[in-house]
């Protein structure tokens, strides 16, 4: 079982993914596309064309995870946009919103980490 922790790092790709790759087919758009080691211990997050759909690819240091999602109606409403970049990262929190279909962005959280120190 893989669990999403906050130390996790995570990215979601911008362009939909041809779901007809696998985990091999998915680690190479990691590589070239998403210019990640799909070896580093990422979560990578890709959405189908038609927006039903999501995978995750993780390395775990024994062997890939390919989880597949979709949706039984609906769709993924919230997406990355960008002009330029191929992918955003996430922080885990964004993750387990997305992957009930909400919007990551309009979650608020604490901070993932805050300096420690006295008191003023």
């Amino acid at each position: 079982m893989i669990q999403i922790t906050p130390q996790m790092r995570i990215v979601v790709a911008v362009e939909p993914a041809d779901f007809r790759k696998g985990i091999d087919g998915l680690a190479h758009v990691c590589k070239e596309l998403l210019k990640h080691d799909p070896f580093g211990g990422w979560v990578f997050v890709f959405r189908n064309r038609p927006a039903t759909a999501v995978k995750l690819l993780v390395y775990d240091g024994q062997g890939f995870w390919l989880l597949h999602k979709r949706l039984s109606s609906g769709k993924f409403r919230w997406w990355p946009v960008s002009g330029t970049a191929s992918a955003k990262t996430l922080a885990a929190h964004q993750l387990h919103v997305l992957l009930s279909a909400g919007n990551p962005d309009a979650v608020q959280a604490a901070p993932v980490w805050r300096p420690v120190g006295p008191a003023d």
